[in-house]
């Protein structure tokens, strides 16, 4: 027959992955995982023809073919409207019985009100409405005359944004279901867009009046974009808001509307109220609500369908170019932070070429100067701290040494502990200036050391030993995990040893950095004498005592 779809046809689609087997053996496969869930619909999302369809799968042992059945599916496949999901056929095939309906990919309505990335003004939540309102309406004077399960999530919407209701008729096919539900919370969530009267007595049959309260509760969902009995859930369990929804009182128990939710239209609400009337006799029709929902609108929706689908398209175009603009902005920001750090943690030069995807590839220097300095009495000063003291000392005194560096032209290479390294001359050459630079940063951290104080010893002066030597070096990136940027030669070695002989606040230099700082005839350098270095012999030092006006 013309409405039915045999199984072999359907070839499934699964989200995530593509499975290329059959649907028989996908059955069993289910059947066998959990014979407890035995009467319970599922959907999967299928190929058929040449397009998208969702196949709803109804777990019944059999189906006999009848006069109402063959009735049902032909009034299913008459019924066609915008705002309502084609009906496309059926399989009755003992076990993989199933009703294959139109495939709407933006998902629910639930989905859309969740979704906080999609903005929803008030134009585009009165067409969502009138899009609930229009569905019903030609059901209402169909052959079906009620739908009788509505919700937001058998609300679903199209890829132009057009709503349309589903999950209704096909009462002969899915009769005789049990309708087990293992979650109980889920179970009563449903019952929340139920009438009262259909609460009350569950046997009573589906009616016009007990979609309308259903619409009501959609409505409330729109304008609050929330769920329903949003306020009322903050203080009840849903069980609770049903039993006060079961209660005849006066006034009846319905969900609250904040005062601005309705754009300050009391029409608006009025009609909301009324669809949700304790008594269905009340409860307007779906076609006087379409009359007072364009008297909301002022007209503003009161076009044709090809004008009310630009105005959605035009709509979803403006939320995903500020969705888009809003995403960029945050990569952007998060790529120069990323940037930032890492300029931190390399020189500018290195970290562009690992940027780029380039090797970095070792690279010697004729000449360079090295800075290395330590506090004096610092393992005496941990002993008698906390570890946490500690920390926050060299965090204190390094945070103020990266700010001062920052005015010089000179890469910090690392601190181990309290041994701080800066290097002047790469990765960037800059002729001879290396010495000068990292000269006067060092007369400019013994400044910052005077006036430097310990947070839990404020007593006690920070004493630094600095040495400074130059000559030639070999530098380059190491490791892939946390790669360094590190320097190797003997240039590295002899400017620690001249750290460790030096004194207390003062800079300890050696002849090769004398040397270049001579040319400038502006340095105040003191001769120290003779230094025995481990592993150089006698070594001619100096101090580093002040520096005049460069010219």
């Amino acid at each position: 027959m013309s409405w039915k779809i045999k199984w072999d046809d359907l070839m499934f689609k699964n989200i995530g992955k593509s499975i290329g087997a059959s649907l028989k053996s996908l059955s069993n496969l289910e059947r066998s995982v959990d014979e407890a869930m035995e009467n319970q619909v599922f959907a999967n999302v299928a190929m058929y023809q040449g397009r998208m369809v969702v196949v709803k799968r109804i777990q019944k042992q059999k189906v006999d073919i009848t006069r109402d059945l063959l009735k049902e599916m032909m009034n299913m496949r008459r019924v066609e409207h915008t705002n309502v999901v084609r009906f496309v056929g059926a399989c009755i095939d003992s076990p993989n019985i199933a009703a294959i309906v139109e495939y709407c990919p933006k998902g629910s309505l639930q989905d859309i009100l969740e979704n906080e990335a999609l903005k929803l003004d008030w134009t585009f939540k009165i067409s969502l409405m009138t899009d609930v309102f229009q569905g019903l309406q030609y059901i209402h004077s169909s052959v079906l005359d009620h739908h009788g399960s509505l919700s937001s999530s058998n609300c679903v919407v199209d890829s132009r944004f057009v709503l349309k209701l589903t999950d209704f008729g096909l009462d002969v096919l899915k009769g005789g279901m049990e309708n087990v539900d293992d979650d109980e919370f889920a179970a009563a969530n449903k019952l929340l867009w139920k009438a009262p009267e259909h609460l009350r007595q569950p046997d009573l049959k589906p009616t016009k009046e007990g979609d309308i309260y259903g619409t009501g509760i959609i409505m409330q969902e729109i304008v609050t974009r929330g769920l329903p009995f949003d306020t009322e859930r903050q203080k009840m369990e849903v069980p609770g808001i049903l039993a006060q929804v079961k209660a005849k009182q006066s006034p009846p128990f319905r969900p609250s509307i904040p005062p601005d939710a309705c754009n300050d239209n009391k029409l608006l609400r009025s009609l909301i109220e009324r669809c949700w009337a304790e008594n269905p006799h009340d409860r307007p029709s779906a076609s006087t609500i379409l009359s007072d929902l364009r008297k909301c609108t002022k007209g503003a929706l009161s076009g044709g369908i090809l004008d009310n689908l630009l105005l959605r398209m035009e709509q979803y175009a403006n939320n995903l170019e500020s969705l888009v603009e809003e995403r960029t902005s945050a990569f952007l920001e998060e790529k120069k932070r990323s940037e930032m750090l890492l300029y931190q943690v390399l020189p500018r030069s290195v970290a562009d070429q690992l940027k780029k995807g380039e090797a970095v590839d070792p690279e010697t220097f004729s000449c360079v100067t090295i800075y290395f300095s330590d506090i004096v009495g610092f393992t005496s000063l941990s002993a008698g701290s906390k570890p946490l003291e500690v920390v926050t000392l060299l965090n204190d005194l390094y945070t103020c040494f990266d700010e001062t560096i920052d005015e010089f032209d000179v890469f910090k290479v690392e601190t181990i502990g309290d041994a701080y390294m800066v290097v002047s001359g790469l990765p960037i050459r800059n002729g001879d200036d290396h010495a000068k630079e990292i000269a006067l940063m060092a007369l400019a951290l013994v400044k910052k050391v005077a006036s430097f104080r310990i947070r839990h010893r404020p007593d006690h002066v920070m004493q630094l030993r600095i040495g400074i030597h130059s000559g030639p070096c070999a530098a380059g990136v190491v490791g892939l995990k946390m790669p360094r940027y590190c320097l190797f030669g003997d240039t590295v070695n002899t400017a620690s040893r001249m750290e460790s002989n030096g004194q207390a606040l003062k800079i300890h230099i050696s002849n090769s950095t004398k040397e270049i700082l001579d040319t400038y005839d502006t340095f105040d350098i003191e001769l120290r004498g003779y230094v025995e270095m481990k592993g150089k012999g006698k070594q001619t030092t100096y101090w580093l005592n002040s520096c005049g006006t460069l010219t």
